[in-house]
């Protein structure tokens, strides 16, 4: 497959070594200041990314950018008719409004706040283990994670996630809670905390705390390679589902469509 990558940071580069390695063809890196991008384009200008998209050839886009600019990528990349992958995190109250444009426009696009397989097993067992958990009223939960100082929003995507899988599991749960506290939490609020430090590739953490013992679960990533493969085989999968009929054009899909 021919493939576009809009946004060249360290993952874009890793992203590009999986697909190459998998036999793919790397015909676009889009970029706002990466040198060795083979299309600058000023910061905010969408149809400059899906310019030079079109004009690459490309036959799908990984997308992995930066929070203030996926809404722009995708509100340009989507209506190309190419099967989009979304990596970028930071977006998801505008969740809504990509489906909807999807729809109008007859595009595709696949999003996840984390392609590594691992993440997605960690969901499953977060959720089952809510449930499980939530007969046994002294066991309160909570969420942690922790990323390299480079990343620009929080709580990661991937947190949100394992939240939202901790709130099917446990309905007690009906609200997460990210900023400090100024007054003692609620029962029905699920604390969502965050630290920034060093180049910690990703750490999430949920405890089930009671007054005779804790239980912790973690999913911990060495390297952003698990993420990087996930996302060209998320694209090729897409692709081949679209192809073969069993995924319709003109909506926006997650990991759990795919996989």
């Amino acid at each position: 497959m021919k493939i576009a990558l809009v946004g060249y940071g360290k993952m874009g580069h890793m992203i590009e070594k999986c697909a190459k390695d998998a036999g793919h063809e790397v015909v676009a890196t889009i970029d706002v200041m990466a040198k060795d991008a083979t299309n600058i384009v000023p910061a905010g200008d969408g149809k400059a990314v899906a310019d030079a998209v079109k004009n690459s050839g490309a036959e799908g886009v990984i997308e992995f950018s930066h929070p203030t600019a996926v809404l722009g990528n995708l509100n340009a990349l989507i209506p190309l008719g190419l099967p989009v992958v979304v990596g970028t995190t930071g977006w998801a109250k505008s969740e809504g409004e990509i489906a909807e444009l999807c729809k109008k426009t007859c595009g595709t696009a696949m999003r996840s706040s984390n392609f590594s397989i691992g993440v997605n097993m960690f969901y499953k067992i977060v959720e089952e283990a809510a449930k499980i958990m939530a007969e046994y009223s002294d066991y309160d939960v909570a969420v942690w994670e922790a990323h390299h100082n480079q990343k620009a929003d929080s709580p990661s995507g991937t947190a949100l996630e394992v939240a939202r899988r901790i709130m099917l599991g446990n309905k007690s749960k009906t609200q997460m809670v990210f900023d400090a506290f100024h007054e003692k939490p609620k029962a029905n609020e699920l604390h969502v905390s965050s630290t920034r430090v060093g180049f910690v590739p990703g750490t999430h953490t949920v405890f089930f705390d009671s007054p005779a013992d804790e239980i912790e679960l973690t999913h911990r990533a060495r390297s952003r390679g698990g993420f990087a493969k996930g996302a060209v085989v998320a694209l090729e999968k897409l692709a081949a589902k679209l192809a073969s009929g069993e995924l319709e054009k003109g909506r926006l899909y997650g990991m759990s469509d795919l996989f």
